[in-house]
C-alpha cells in the first residue's frame, strides 16, 4: 500500500474499546497509534489487544488536542456520524493520514472536529463500535490504495492479474492484459 497511515481515538473510556481499537490498526499495518484523553486504565486496554500491538507499533498517548503532534503532511480524518460528513465510499483518502475516531457514547469532540482536514461517515443507520468502524475505515484505505484488480461488473472473482513490476518499473492495472482463469470463467449451467 502507498503511504503511511495512523489510528487513534478521543476520549474512549472502555479499555476493551482502547484494545480492539489497537488491535485492528495493528491488524492493518497501521504506522503508529494514538489516544487523545486516553482511558485512565491503559493495563488493561493491553489485555484487550491480543496481538501486542504495543510492541509492534509506536504508541503516542497525548492529554490534550493541543499536545497532538502529527508528522508535516499527515492530514487527520475524523470519523463521525454528522450530517456534513463525506460518505466514506466517495472519500479520496490521503495518502499521508491519522485516523481518529470518538467515544463510545459520545462524538468527537467540536474542538477535534475543527481540527481535522476531513469528516468522514460510515452510511449506517447508526454509530457503530469503534474497533468494527475503524476496520471498516482502513478496509476502504485499503481498496482505494492497495494494488487489487478492479471488481467485476458482475458476481465473482476479477479475471485479470495484477502484476507488480515489468523490470523493475511499476505498471498500473491498464498496462495488464486480461488473464482469464478457468475457476473464474466457468459457466453455471
Amino acid at each position: 500500500m502507498r503511504g503511511y497511515f495512523a489510528v487513534g481515538s478521543e476520549g474512549l473510556s472502555k479499555p476493551f474499546n482502547v484494545g480492539s481499537l489497537m488491535r485492528t490498526a495493528h491488524a492493518f499495518g497501521a504506522n503508529f497509534f494514538f489516544t487523545v484523553d486516553r482511558a485512565r486504565r491503559l493495563s488493561e486496554a493491553l489485555k484487550a489487544d491480543t496481538s501486542k500491538s504495543a510492541g509492534h507499533i509506536p504508541y503516542f498517548a497525548w492529554d490534550t488536542l493541543d499536545d497532538m503532534q502529527f508528522p508535516q503532511g499527515c492530514k487527520l480524518v475524523g470519523v463521525e456520524l454528522t450530517d456534513d460528513a463525506i460518505d466514506l465510499p466517495s472519500f479520496g483518502h490521503p495518502l499521508q493520514a491519522a485516523y481518529i475516531l470518538g467515544p463510545e457514547r459520545g462524538s468527537l469532540s467540536p474542538q477535534m472536529q475543527e481540527r481535522c482536514d476531513y469528516i468522514v461517515k460510515i452510511p449506517t443507520k447508526f454509530c457503530l463500535n469503534v474497533g468494527i468502524a475503524a476496520a471498516l475505515v482502513l478496509y476502504d484505505r485499503y481498496r482505494a490504495l492497495g494494488k487489487y484488480a478492479e471488481r467485476p461488473i458482475t458476481a465473482g472473482a476479477p479475471t485479470e492479474a495484477i502484476a507488480e513490476h515489468v523490470h523493475g518499473n511499476p505498471i498500473s492495472r491498464r498496462d495488464v492484459r486480461p488473464t482469464l482463469s478457468k475457476r473464474y470463467t466457468q459457466n453455471s449451467d
